[in-house]
C-alpha cells in the first residue's frame, strides 16, 4: 500500500513540474511577441522623415487640411488700388511652400531584343548549280519602321547571285577568338591529364574479386588468344578476328601451281588429342579457317574426359586449338551448327546429342538430350543440320536404326523420330548418312550390313526405300554430289567400305555404276570435291590419301599421299574453296593438305566431259555384264 502511495506522489510531482515547465514557456513566448511588436513600431523620428518625403513629392500627409489658393482680383479692384500700392509698403502674405502634383499616367515604350545569332561560313557558296539554303552572312531581322535613319536596306539573294533592295537592318556578329595560353595554363592542363590518368590501387580483395567476374574472364580469355596468334605470326595480319560474335582469310595458293598434293601443316594437342583417334571433321561456313574435330576415348588417360571437340584454326600458324570442349562419353560425330555459327553438335557412343557453345566460358555442354526411350540409346555416327535459315533442324541417326529430329532450341525431347527398317524387317544399324543437294527430306545411308539404302523423313514414302547391294562389308562413308554447274549430277553418290572397294552409284540405277578397287586396305572414308563435278578423296587403313579426277583416269587415283609414322586415315573433308583437304587418323592428328591449282580448279569443260565418262562407264557395265568370263575377275576384290 504504501509503494502505491510513493507512486502516485511521483505522478503528482511529475505533472506538476509539466505544468510549471509549459507556463513558463507561455510565458516566453509572451515576452518575445512583445519585444517583436515594440521593434516593429515605427519611432519619432522614421515618422518625421516620411512626412518631409511626402511632402517634398507634393503629397500632404494624413490627417492635414490642404491650403487654398488665393482668388485671382478683379481689374476694378486692382485699378483702384493702385495709387495705395505706391504710397504704402506691401504687406507680403502667407503662401504655402509646395502646391499639390497631379500625378498621370506615361506610356511604356515595349522593345524585343532578337537572340543573337552566329555568323557560318560555307563553302557551299561557290558552287553554282546547286541552290543554298543558308546564306554566307546571317544577319539579325529586325522589325524596322520608316523613321529609322540608319537601316540598311540590303539582302543577299544566293539564288541569282546579286543584290537586292530588302529589310535587312544589323550588321553581322562575329564571334571573338579566345586567347591563346600561356605556358603555365598548359602546365596545369597537362598535371588536370595526368591526375585524370593516374590509376588507384586496388586491394588483394578487389583483385580477386574483379578475377573471379565473368567480364574478366571473357576480357582474358580473349586477350590470350590474340598474343598466342601474335607471338606465333610472322607478318601482319587480322589478329584481332572475334568467332564468338569474321573474315574470310585470303586463300593462297600453292607456291608451285604444278604440285598436286602438299602437307601444309598438322594439328595435335599432346593433352587432348594424344592417343585418340579422329572420329569427325567439319568445316564452318560461317567462318572458313575453323575445322571441328572429335576425338574418342584416351584409353591411356582414364582421368581425362572420355569424349573430346577440338575447334583448330587454319588461317593462324598457332598449333593450339581455338576452343576445347568435352563431355563424358565418347564422340562419335560432330558438326557445326549451320546457322548458329557459336553453337557445335556431337553425337556421342552413350547415345545423348550435345550442344557445346564458344560464348560460354565452360567447355561442358550447354544442353543435351535425355537418355531414354524417345531419343537416342545406342552410338550415334551420324548428326547434321539441314533446311534454311528460318526452318532447319537437327538430324541424328544411331546405329539402333533411330533417326531424330531436333530443335536447337530445346533438346529435351525430339520434335520427331522414326525408325529405320526395310520392308519391316529388323532394323538398319546406320553408320554414315548423306542428304541429296538441296533436299531436306530425302538422303542416303549407309549401314553395317554393306548394303546401302534411300530413305525420306516425310510423305507417304517415309522410312527406308530402295536398297542397294553390292559391299561386301560394312560401308564406313557415304557421300552425294553437291557441286553445282551446267549438268545436275545430284542424283549421284559415292561409298567406302571395308572391303577395300570405294563405289560410285546413282539413286537412279539399283547397281553401283563403278568401283574403285586400287586400295589394298579397309577404306575409311570417302568425300566428293565441292569445286570439280568429277573429282573426290579416299583415305585407307594404310595412311594413303587418294585423289580420283574421273575425267582423266577410273583405273589409279590422280594423285596420291602416304602419312608417315604408319597410321590409319580414318576420316576426310574437303574445304569449302576446295583449295584445301583434311585428314585425320587414328592418333588424333589432323593433316592439312593443299590441293595443286590444277587439281582444284575445274576447267569449263568439265561438267560435259565429266558426262561423257559417266556414259563410257555405263557402256563399258553393260559389256562386262554380258561377258561371262568378266564376273570371276569382279567376284572378289583382292588383286
Amino acid at each position: 500500500m504504501s509503494d502505491r502511495k510513493a507512486e502516485l506522489e511521483r505522478k503528482k510531482a511529475k505533472l506538476q513540474l509539466m505544468r510549471d515547465e509549459k507556463k513558463r514557456k507561455e510565458e516566453e513566448k509572451k515576452k518575445r511577441e512583445d519585444a517583436e511588436q515594440a521593434a516593429a513600431a515605427p519611432t519619432s523620428s522614421e515618422s518625421s522623415d516620411i512626412t518631409a518625403l511626402l511632402q517634398d513629392l507634393g503629397i500632404p500627409p494624413a490627417g492635414a487640411t490642404p491650403v487654398s489658393q488665393p482668388a485671382k482680383p478683379s481689374p476694378a479692384s486692382v485699378a483702384s488700388k493702385e495709387p495705395t500700392l505706391s504710397t504704402a509698403p506691401v504687406v507680403p502674405t502667407s503662401v504655402s511652400p509646395q502646391t499639390a502634383k497631379k500625378l498621370t499616367f506615361s506610356k511604356v515604350t515595349q522593345t524585343n531584343v532578337p537572340p543573337r545569332e552566329q555568323v557560318t561560313y560555307s563553302k557551299e557558296t561557290q558552287t553554282p548549280h546547286e541552290v543554298l539554303e543558308k546564306d554566307v552572312l546571317t544577319y539579325d531581322d529586325l522589325h524596322h519602321t520608316d523613321d529609322d535613319a540608319d537601316s540598311l536596306d540590303v539582302a543577299v539573294d544566293m539564288q541569282h547571285g546579286h543584290m537586292q533592295h530588302g529589310h535587312m537592318h544589323a550588321m553581322p556578329h562575329v564571334e571573338m577568338m579566345k586567347p591563346a595560353l600561356t605556358a603555365e595554363d598548359l602546365a596545369a592542363l597537362e598535371k588536370e591529364k595526368e591526375a585524370r590518368r593516374r590509376v588507384p590501387e586496388l586491394s588483394d580483395e578487389e583483385k580477386m574479386y574483379i578475377m573471379t567476374t565473368e567480364e574478366f574472364q571473357r576480357f582474358f580469355d580473349r586477350s590470350s588468344r590474340i598474343m598466342e596468334r601474335a607471338l606465333t605470326e610472322e607478318d601482319v595480319q587480322s589478329i584481332f578476328v572475334d568467332y564468338t560474335g569474321g573474315e574470310d582469310g585470303d586463300n593462297e595458293g600453292d607456291a608451285q601451281a604444278g604440285e598436286r598434293l602438299k602437307l601444309n601443316r598438322e594439328f595435335f594437342d599432346e593433352r587432348w588429342s594424344k592417343h585418340r583417334t579422329v572420329t569427325c571433321m567439319d568445316w564452318s561456313v560461317q567462318y572458313p579457317e575453323l575445322l571441328v574435330a572429335s576425338y574418342n576415348s584416351n584409353d591411356d588417360a582414364p582421368h581425362e574426359p572420355d569424349g573430346v571437340a577440338l575447334v583448330w584454326n587454319i588461317r593462324f600458324k598457332k598449333t593450339t586449338p581455338e576452343y576445347i570442349f568435352h563431355c563424358q562419353s565418347p564422340v562419335m560425330s560432330s558438326c557445326f551448327a549451320k546457322f548458329h555459327p557459336n553453337l557445335v553438335v556431337g553425337g556421342t557412343y552413350s547415345g545423348q546429342i550435345v550442344l557445346w557453345d564458344n560464348r560460354s566460358n565452360k567447355r561442358t555442354p550447354v544442353q543435351r538430350t535425355p537418355l531414354s526411350a524417345a531419343a537416342h540409346t545406342h552410338p550415334v555416327y551420324c548428326v547434321n543440320v539441314v533446311g534454311t535459315q528460318n526452318a532447319h533442324n537437327l538430324i541424328s541417326v544411331s546405329t539402333d536404326g533411330k533417326m531424330c529430329s531436333w530443335s536447337l532450341d530445346m533438346l529435351s525431347q525430339p520434335q520427331d523420330s522414326m525408325e529405320l527398317q526395310h520392308r519391316q524387317s529388323k532394323a538398319v544399324a546406320v553408320t554414315s548418312f548423306s542428304f541429296l543437294t538441296g533436299d531436306v527430306n530425302n538422303f542416303v545411308v549407309g549401314s553395317e550390313e554393306g548394303a546401302v539404302y534411300t530413305a525420306c523423313r516425310h510423305g507417304s514414302k517415309a522410312g527406308i526405300g530402295d536398297m542397294f547391294e553390292g559391299h561386301q562389308g560394312p560401308v564406313t562413308g557415304i557421300d552425294c554430289h553437291t557441286v553445282p554447274g551446267q549438268i545436275d549430277f545430284s542424283q549421284l553418290f559415292l561409298t567406302s567400305s571395308f572391303d577395300w572397294t570405294v563405289k560410285l552409284w546413282s539413286i537412279k540405277e539399283q547397281k553401283a555404276l563403278y568401283s574403285f578397287e586400287d586400295n589394298s586396305d579397309y577404306i575409311y572414308d570417302v568425300c566428293w570435291s565441292p569445286t570439280h563435278p568429277a573429282l573426290f578423296a579416299s583415305v585407307d587403313g594404310t595412311g594413303r590419301l587418294d585423289l580420283w579426277n574421273l575425267n582423266n583416269d577410273t583405273e589409279v587415283p590422280t594423285a596420291s599421299a602416304i602419312v608417315e609414322s604408319g597410321v590409319a586415315l580414318n576420316r576426310c573433308r574437303w574445304h569449302q574453296s576446295g583449295q584445301h583437304l583434311a585428314v585425320g587418323d587414328d592418333m588424333g592428328k589432323i593433316h592439312i593438305y593443299d590441293i595443286g591449282e590444277n587439281i582444284a580448279n575445274p576447267k569449263i569443260d568439265e561438267w560435259s566431259r565429266f558426262m561423257h565418262t559417266l556414259q563410257e562407264i555405263k557402256n563399258n557395265s553393260s559389256d562386262r555384264d554380258d561377258d561371262p568370263s568378266s564376273l570371276s575377275s569382279m567376284s572378289s576384290p583382292l588383286r
